[in-house]
């Protein structure tokens, strides 16, 4: 009879209930299941017993077999410690224990071989290991056990209460015993032999009790290919799923709007990156499903004209557009580009945040509702329940990954007020609403691996070229001592009729010592560029949004020459006369924010800077992103170098940062890996996309299980 793996951890041999609620409460572990998933950490390598004689002066961690041949106890500052005489055939050396000496003394044998393991330490001209793992030989050739010692995660409320990695690998081992080592398939044969993979059982056994290197590894590329493998699958399901049984509202036409655009109003030539977009867009919205698609594009690719050409396409059939960003700034920077667009098409467009006064509100929301509002842009304000559209056909959202999964549905739901208003059918049914098409953009470059395993279920559209004339923005680093350089380097720029941002950081944690920052670096500034020769405007997060408001203003319009602030301009300041870009202690910024912020300037048709400037005191680290910013100003490349430095997580912040919590893989180093189990699952479904036929059976059952038992859902967003 097969062991059923979802039985409580209690029941394992060795556990028991206290020990449960630990392996429970520190590693998350509830089944038998759980467990065979937890994966060792590393391996330590004991293929190799070495001789006192050959021992170096390394601190390594050695093996060694011998026999104990006395003891003594030594008195020592505090209490005593115990020190045994360890002996092989070419030497001697001390073993040392400082706690649980009356133990350790009662349970050794003298005389009797032993193999111990540990650091080695060199004291007075003599070899000794401090608290040895030690093992009766005869036991040691006994036990199910490898080469490879595995090392398992661990806390220290574990290692505290006894339960050591000698104990997790004990009870592995009682796990295995009590399975017999046999495990479901989880891959079909065609598959694993394709790709030359080893079963799940040898993959399950080798991956706890290596054989050798070659198995170990052999293990460990099956099981992460496992586990992408299923991910992607149920990624690209539910995109198959969402584009067969979401239908969408259907733009049959590219009409007058559009037209009339792009042959009479368009302020520059698209790029060949746009026009391809816009192809994918406009096949989506035309293809009776809704459209789900992710818009990636670096700093100034000109995403705003692509969203602004869809939302043409929707008005053209007749529908309402909306575009949601995650803060006020962004909102009326998106707001004041797009009036200047419709002006001479004659569309009617509000924009809707906070500070929307009582009567400015009721007055969008009687057009909204009636129809003769045709664009709307706005904050989480668009979200509101009074905010009710006539017909909403396409809603577009800016930097998605700083909205909630539940703020995405609802603006999804604003179209079911609009096509159903709960109107029913002849039968007396309500009718089935069809949501909006959504475009979701980001100006923050996903790396591709992030990008297939985030945002897997979503179509994605990249634009990968800047518009033409854009000259790329130079970039240098230099230290705090050559500050007069830089001062003499921006009154040259200034002469030049140019504007200068000169931005500090800002840390949540040491507010004081940023604002303080901030005012010192605003004093100096003021004194190499006095007025009234020069003016200087000034912008941080204390400042009321009215005062802040008008600096940037002043700053847009030419009357001040120099900007300085913290970064509340990384989003939302278009300046193109905005040559210069000084990135104060930029060694306290990441990499995604330099980035961001360098693109501020090399907005208009002029040669623009950006000077990074830290003190000569940097980690690696920061030498990284250093580099990395003066090599590059290829937003993916910077992103994937990111990736490297933070990590996952931190990348896709708190929204999305639960989505990877992969068991073995790891989506830096083991994009290959990624990228093969994403076609394998792609080739899969596009040829059996319901996993009907008797060959991909197994993947269909094992697909049910990881959904019934969630262990594999808790990656997913």
């Amino acid at each position: 009879m097969s062991v059923n793996l979802q039985t409580p951890i209690d029941y394992l041999k060795g556990v028991g209930p206290n020990r449960a609620d630990l392996l429970r409460s520190e590693l998350g572990i509830h089944t038998y299941q759980d467990l065979i998933n937890l994966f060792p950490n590393r391996y330590i390598d004991r293929t190799q017993y070495y001789k006192i004689n050959e021992l170096q002066r390394n601190n390594a961690e050695v093996q060694i077999t011998g026999k104990i041949t006395g003891f003594r106890e030594v008195a020592q500052k505090r209490g005593k410690r115990l020190v045994a005489d360890f002996r092989d055939d070419t030497g001697t050396m001390e073993l040392v224990w400082f706690r649980g000496q009356k133990w350790i003394r009662e349970s050794l044998k003298l005389n009797q071989p032993y193999v111990i393991f540990g650091k080695t330490n060199w004291f007075s001209g003599k070899f000794s290991m401090p608290h040895p793992e030690l093992e009766l030989l005869n036991e040691h050739e006994k036990n199910l056990r490898s080469t490879m010692q595995p090392i398992y995660p661990s806390t220290e409320k574990l290692s505290n209460k006894g339960v050591s990695n000698r104990v997790i690998s004990k009870i592995m081992q009682n796990l295995f015993l009590e399975t017999k080592g046999q495990f479901s398939e989880t891959l079909p044969s065609s598959l694993r032999s394709n790709l030359k993979l080893i079963s799940k059982s040898d993959a399950l056994f080798n991956i706890h009790f290596p054989k050798s290197t070659n198995l170990l590894s052999k293990a460990q590329f099956r099981l992460k290919f496992e586990e992408f493998f299923y991910i992607q699958l149920q990624l690209i399901l539910k995109n198959l799923i969402h584009k067969s049984k979401i239908k969408g509202l259907t733009f049959i036409k590219v009409g007058d709007y559009f037209n009339t655009f792009f042959k009479e109003h368009l302020p520059f030539d698209l790029t060949n990156a746009q026009k391809r977009v816009l192809k994918e867009i406009r096949s989506d919205l035309g293809s009776n499903a809704q459209m789900n698609r992710l818009l990636q594009g670096d700093v100034g690719s000109g995403k705003t004209i692509v969203a602004f050409m869809s939302m043409l396409m929707g008005l053209d059939n007749g529908f309402q557009c909306c575009l949601m960003a995650p803060t006020e700034i962004l909102s009326v920077q998106h707001y004041n580009s797009l009036q200047e667009l419709c002006k001479p098409l004659n569309i009617s467009i509000s924009i809707l945040t906070g500070s929307s006064t009582t009567s400015e509100r009721r007055e969008i929301h009687k057009k909204l509702e009636n129809g003769t509002l045709q664009i709307l842009v706005g904050t989480h304000a668009l979200l509101e329940d009074k905010v009710k559209f006539q017909n909403l056909g396409l809603a577009i959202i800016d930097e998605q990954h700083r909205f909630g999964v539940a703020q995405r549905s609802k603006l999804w739901k604003k179209g079911a007020e609009a096509s159903s208003q709960n109107k029913k059918d002849s039968e007396g049914e309500k009718k089935s609403f069809t949501p909006p098409h959504i475009l979701v953009m980001t100006a923050t470059p996903i790396p591709r691996t992030l990008a297939m395993s985030v945002y897997g279920d979503l179509d994605i559209s990249v634009i990968d070229e800047l518009p033409a004339g854009r000259k790329p923005i130079k970039t240098v680093h230099r230290y705090d001592n050559n500050r007069l350089k830089v001062f003499r380097f921006m009154r040259e720029e200034i002469a030049k009729g140019r504007q200068i941002y000169v931005v500090y950081p800002l840390i949540q944690e040491s507010e004081k010592m940023d604002y303080k920052d901030l005012m010192d670096g605003y004093d100096s500034i003021s004194r190499e560029f006095p007025m009234p020769e020069y003016q200087i405007s000034i912008v941080h997060g204390k400042m009321k949004a009215a005062d802040k408001d008008y600096e940037m203003q002043r700053f847009a319009n030419g009357l001040t020459q120099i900007m300085v602030a913290t970064t509340v301009i990384e989003v939302g300041v278009n300046v193109p006369n905005a040559s210069v870009m000084v990135i104060e202690s930029a060694e306290r910024f990441g990499l995604s924010q330099l980035h961001q912020l360098r693109g501020r300037v090399g907005r208009g048709a002029e040669q623009s800077y950006c000077i990074l400037m830290t003190s000569h005191k940097l980690s690696e680290a920061s030498k990284t992103r250093l580099e990395t910013m003066v090599r590059t100003n290829d937003g993916f490349e910077i992103a994937e170098v990111d990736l490297r430095l933070r990590g996952p997580g931190d990348i896709m912040g708190t929204q999305q940062s639960g989505v990877l919590n992969l068991r073995i893989a790891d989506v830096v180093k083991d994009k290959d890996i990624l990228n093969t189990a994403r076609n394998y699952a792609k080739d899969i479904l596009k040829l059996d996309p319901s996993l009907g036929l008797q060959e991909h059976k197994m993947i269909l059952n094992t697909y049910r299980q990881m959904g019934k038992y969630k262990n594999i859902w808790n990656y997913i967003s």
